[in-house]
């Protein structure tokens, strides 16, 4: 298939851009639009191959990404000092993160507790484009049955404190203040273990970071993409999950 140019995908008869500006000035939930580089906007929109017609292929071109919610979620732009993961990292293969991309799928947004929206291209059932979850708290990628601009409308002005209801814990504003937004919170104990029960306990959150993409196995058994990142550096450790360096600080 021939990729298309810059010129092509640059849509300035209708752009997206000024549907997403009216979703985010009309939002309901905090939002915070970072800035961009041209540049680094246009490298991400030939990777991606989609139009700014859309609003995934304006906010590549025009932002450095959406941080919703003082930051809990945080949908991929083409990057920022303040957020380095974009949709192209999160995303190519052959990047040092190559064995952590999710074949068959497009990230295109993650929260602060390690859950994961991506774009259905093949890899899990039902029509292509759908907005899939990875949700920390089960392992499980469930279907939002929103499109990409469906979701980012739910995620500006809809309910977020229902739809992640127990994963958020007593001044958890605070806790991310301190964040990146390459950033989030390892939980213990864990989100998915039964009977889980989050507790305002000094020590029991702590951050993880993220360089690239993150996606893996863990543990192998399971057999499911999870943000397993606790690492300061992905590369310090290959994807196995014997080199997990969990520490719990009580």
């Amino acid at each position: 298939m021939q990729r298309r140019s810059l010129k092509e995908l640059i849509n300035t008869e209708d752009p997206g851009w000024p549907l997403v500006q009216e979703l985010i000035a009309t939002a309901r939930n905090q939002v915070e639009v970072l800035g961009s580089q041209r540049t680094r906007g246009e490298e991400v929109l030939l990777h991606l191959q989609v139009t700014t017609r859309s609003p995934m292929g304006a906010i590549a071109l025009e932002t450095g990404g959406i941080l919703i919610d003082h930051g809990w979620l945080r949908f991929l732009g083409s990057g920022h000092e303040r957020m380095h993961g974009n949709l192209q990292s999160w995303n190519t293969h052959g990047s040092p993160a190559e064995s952590y991309t999710l074949d068959g799928g497009l990230v295109i947004a993650h929260d602060a507790v390690g859950g994961f929206f991506a774009l259905n291209g093949g890899a899990f059932p039902g029509k292509p484009g759908t907005a899939f979850y990875f949700a920390p708290d089960t392992l499980k990628w469930e279907t939002t049955n929103k499109s990409y601009s469906e979701l980012l409308a739910w995620a500006l002005s809809g309910d977020l404190e229902i739809f992640y209801g127990n994963m958020r814990w007593p001044g958890w504003e605070n806790d991310l203040a301190s964040l990146t937004a390459d950033q989030g919170m390892s939980i213990s104990p864990f989100l998915f273990a039964r009977g889980a029960l989050l507790l305002n306990v000094p020590g029991a959150l702590f951050p993880w970071t993220s360089c690239g993409v993150c996606i893996s196995t863990w543990p192998n058994s399971l057999g499911v993409p999870v943000r397993a990142s606790i690492f300061s550096h992905l590369q310090d450790c290959p994807r196995e999950s014997k080199c997990l360096k969990l520490v719990i600080l009580y």
